[in-house]
């Protein structure tokens, strides 16, 4: 619990900076990943010197430092790839990084599937919203029909409306409160 308060602190303030100014600051983000190692070195520390009913684990939310890195690692690493691959910015890897480092591999890969899910959700709706439904749905289409007919695709101008600006560091606060207090 207090880990996920903690974690949940972090991903806030860097939901702010990048709702504000589209940028995850490395002063949000590098803290928050050596709380997430300090605080798992601790759980780490009291779980070799004391044998306990778990039940200070649960209320603290420690993961141990192996897990902790395993998960750093792990979302941190397919993260990366979608920063080389998808033109994903390099704060939100810093961030699910960050997320996993606190909450563990299977959870921060939880929490990182569904802060793509709420971002791309997000992001369909931002379309909607600036371009309209239907006209999104013609431009898909002659998108898809421009593919099957191998032919060239959408103009520059078509694929320019398409972007959509993805705020991920809000969708992965709601993912650590899904993966956290919902599934649990």
């Amino acid at each position: 619990m207090i880990a996920t308060l903690l974690c949940l602190a972090f991903v806030i303030a860097a939901s702010v900076t990048d709702i504000r100014s589209r940028k995850i600051y490395n002063a949000t983000t590098y803290p928050g990943l050596l709380a997430a190692l300090v605080w798992n070195v601790i759980g780490s520390l009291w779980a070799w010197q004391r044998s306990s009913d778990g039940s200070l684990e649960e209320m603290t939310g420690w993961v141990g430092i192996s897990e902790s890195l395993l998960g750093f690692l792990a979302c941190g690493g397919l993260m990366l790839v979608c920063f080389v691959f998808f033109g994903v910015g390099g704060g939100d890897v810093k961030l699910l990084a960050m997320v996993g480092a606190f909450l563990g591999v299977q959870q921060g890969i939880e929490t990182l599937l569904w802060t793509f899910v709420l971002g791309a959700c997000l992001g369909v709706i931002v379309l909607i919203w600036r371009i309209g439904a239907f006209k999104l749905l013609r431009l898909a289409g002659q998108q898809f029909l421009a593919v099957i007919r191998l032919g060239t695709a959408l103009s520059s101008e078509a694929r320019s409306e398409l972007k959509s600006e993805l705020f991920l560091a809000p969708c992965a606060a709601a993912g650590v409160v899904i993966v956290r207090w919902m599934y649990s």
